[in-house]
């Protein structure tokens, strides 16, 4: 662990429980800094693939292609040198393009060249099957001594050449194994199928709907991964006996719900995949019910590590204490209200996006409304602003809207892709 970042926790939460009471909720913020106030450096112990559709579609119109080859040739501009690294055509199946054997190259001057001159070559053609792309690159990240593996994955279609359930399969096997950032271009790609890519692999999902922003962007998700000082970490939570995890959340910057995801470490211990992780910011959101306990008792609820290669990065501790005073339990915490807002504002996208697929008008309109209403009491201006191509809000305190004609696909795409998006409170 080249340059490690030094950790800090803090711990958001009301202890305090009524009579009767077993749901404890806890806020954790978890900050990597530089221990010497320098941006870490790390060593080419990294990799990172490039999955670029080629499908028919990229030709329509020609500056999706033209950009698309671009943001990549700037992404191998980014590389440190000795990153190892490789470039996928994706279509209805994956190709190499660098290099031209199944496996990784260290980043030289001259393998950049390479590499740069073969993706200039690249021409679109074919269709769209992202599980076999994934599945490529799952097999040159594997037994790469590598600790932070990382993959761009763009499309700008639909996943038109395999079920829901082969994609579903490749994402199980490529779990664990890399984290990889899905984005779509354009205005054919779904939502849905970048959130599913991005959740199973601990990366970010994002739509542009601009083929020129594809650079800018490429080059950020690439810096990003070459900032990652430890790859693999892992959330440990201990919980008292008789208690169940109700729920294990990262809560910022995007929400990803991590309850399934836990490893057995022994009955009361669990481990959870965060992904890797440079000099940044996040927050997670545990739920712990626990026994009824007596007025004055006071209870450690959970134990909450961060963990990288058996090496413990950082310890903090969530308490419950019982008490008759209603002043006391009545507040409920400020930063487990905001997430919890933020949650019921993601659910009512999706479902209403969803329901307004299927031809539920009703439904639609209804969680849609509650959506806008959500955004706007939460601060979430870049939501509301999304939200607003999609409904015409008649009163914003009731959640009243109506669905709007003629929308762009693109709009309803958007809307659910960053629907996942958080915010933080305002300290």
């Amino acid at each position: 662990m080249n340059d490690q970042p030094a950790f800090q926790a803090e711990v958001h939460q009301n202890r305090y429980l009524p009579a009767g009471g077993t749901v404890v909720d806890a806020v954790l913020t978890v900050t990597a800094s530089s221990a010497d106030g320098h941006t870490p450096t790390v060593g080419p112990n990294a990799a990172q693939v490039i999955m670029i559709d080629c499908s028919g579609s990229m030709a329509d119109p020609p500056s999706k292609m033209d950009e698309a080859k671009k943001a990549t040739i700037t992404a191998i501009d980014t590389l440190r040198d000795g990153v190892a690294f490789a470039i996928i055509a994706g279509r209805h199946y994956a190709e190499m393009v660098h290099p031209p054997a199944a496996a990784l190259v260290p980043a030289t001057r001259q393998t950049r060249d390479m590499a740069q001159h073969a993706v200039s070559q690249l021409i679109a053609g074919g269709g769209t099957a992202l599980g076999t792309w994934l599945h490529l690159a799952n097999n040159l990240f594997a037994g790469h001594p590598a600790e932070v593996k990382h993959a761009i994955m763009l499309t700008d279609g639909r996943n038109e050449h395999e079920t829901p359930e082969q994609l579903a399969a490749v994402l199980r096997s490529c779990e664990s194994g890399f984290v990889c950032d899905a984005r779509g271009v354009g205005d054919g790609w779904s939502g849905t199928e970048l959130r599913v890519v991005a959740s199973a692999l601990l990366g970010t999902a994002d739509g542009l709907a601009f083929p020129s922003d594809l650079v800018a962007d490429f080059r950020l998700m690439t810096e990003a991964a070459m900032g990652k000082a430890l790859g693999d970490v892992t959330l440990r939570l201990w919980t008292p006996a008789g208690s169940t995890v109700r729920l294990v959340e990262q809560a910022f910057p995007h929400l990803e719900d991590l309850t399934g995801r836990r490893t057995e470490v022994s009955a009361r211990l669990g481990d959870y995949p965060v992904g890797a992780w440079g000099i940044e910011s996040r927050d997670y959101h545990i739920s712990i019910e626990l026994p009824v306990g007596a007025a004055g008792e006071e209870r450690l609820a959970a134990r909450v590590s961060l963990v990288c290669q058996d090496q413990t990065l950082l310890e903090s501790r969530v308490f419950a204490t019982w008490t008759d005073d209603h002043a006391l339990f009545a507040t409920i915490d400020p930063w487990v209200a905001h997430y919890s807002g933020q949650e019921e504002l993601a659910v009512a996208i999706q479902q209403g996006l969803a329901a307004r697929d299927a031809g539920d008008i009703k439904t639609a309109t209804a969680m849609l409304g509650r959506a806008a209403q959500l955004a706007a009491e939460t601060g979430r201006e870049d939501t509301a602003t999304l939200l607003g191509r999609l409904v015409e809000v008649i009163d914003i305190r009731s959640g009243d809207v109506r669905l709007r004609q003629g929308v762009v696909g693109v709009d309803a795409e958007m809307a659910n892709v960053r629907s996942v998006r958080t915010i933080r409170i305002t300290r």
